[in-house]
């Protein structure tokens, strides 16, 4: 078993079935890869998602169901089933071009003991997809992001994995980057191992949850500084002294207030527009921030 391609899932199940399509339909030879999926406890079809995908799985397939525990929990489950040398992580809104393997292992086969990293084209329409050319904007500098990334098997497993106290939303994958980075492992970055990564319009009645996913994504913010002090984690998550006073002096402004009522006058029934989405985005920031001092503070 050359490799496994794990993610976990969540509430997701009509993706979950196009992703999974695209698990099975990879060039590698279909007994040289398998899928292992962890379903942390989905309460809509995703388990008869799941069913009809065990009937067509063209590889390997391991499905894991737990209840509802985090990302951290369910991808170190993930990582608990695994048999492949390389193991790569994806999220269940990512559809995995067919070479996404082959290119992965090539990379790692130049770089055994590396991280191997690959693009990310956004898309909104799953029916819709672009010719997929990878350019600078599907970069992301993250060392390790579990929207495209591969590692050795026993690498993963030889620093304990996915910590578990990150249960909230966000920071736990870059808590392992920056483990492996302490180890000395180093990275690649192959512009060849692409996905697309669905991101499907938004909508004004999306704020509560925008807000709510910003304001958890503060408090592990404040768990991984204290997990790694210095200066990346500092810059990444805004833990500093600039990006905080800019903050505050936009929370005095009340400037969350006036994007409070750009946003109140979208059309609730239609998308976003580009720039409504942006105002959702700062809205999100401003949450975000003000949470950190509350999550800093405590």
């Amino acid at each position: 078993m050359r490799a496994t391609i794990q993610l976990c899932t969540y509430n997701r199940a009509r993706l979950l079935e196009r992703v999974l399509e695209c698990c099975f339909d990879q060039t590698l030879a279909p007994e040289a890869y398998e899928v292992v999926v962890v379903d942390d406890g989905s309460s809509d079809e995703t388990p008869v998602v799941l069913e009809r995908a065990a009937q067509r799985a063209t590889c390997a397939l391991t499905i894991v169901r737990q209840a509802n525990s985090g990302l951290a929990a369910g991808r170190n489950a993930g990582i608990g089933r695994a048999r492949g040398k390389r193991i790569a992580f994806i999220d269940d809104d990512v559809l995995p071009l067919p070479n996404f393997l082959e290119e992965h292992l090539r990379s790692g086969e130049r770089n055994p003991a590396n991280i191997v990293r690959g693009g990310a084209i956004e898309v909104d329409n799953i029916d819709e997809l672009p010719v997929p050319l990878w350019s600078i904007r599907n970069y992301s500098a993250n060392y390790f992001w579990t929207t495209n990334v591969s590692v050795p098997l026993e690498t993963i497993r030889s620093i304990g994995g996915f910590n578990t106290s990150f249960a909230e939303y966000g920071w736990e994958d870059i808590d392992v980057g920056l483990r492996l980075r302490a180890r000395g492992v180093k990275a690649t970055f192959n512009s060849k191992a692409l996905v697309f990564h669905v991101k499907p319009p938004v909508y004004s009645n999306d704020r509560n949850k925008a807000l709510a996913q910003a304001r958890a994504k503060a408090r592990t913010a404040v768990a991984l500084t204290r997990m790694h002090p210095g200066w990346r984690t500092s810059l990444a998550t805004g833990i500093n002294p600039v990006q905080r006073g800019l903050a505050s002096l936009r929370r005095r402004l009340h400037l969350d207030r006036a994007l409070e009522r750009r946003l109140s006058q979208a059309d609730p029934q239609r998308p976003l527009t580009r720039g409504q989405a942006a105002t959702l985005y700062a809205l999100a920031n401003e949450a975000y921030y003000e949470e950190l001092e509350r999550a800093l503070r405590a």
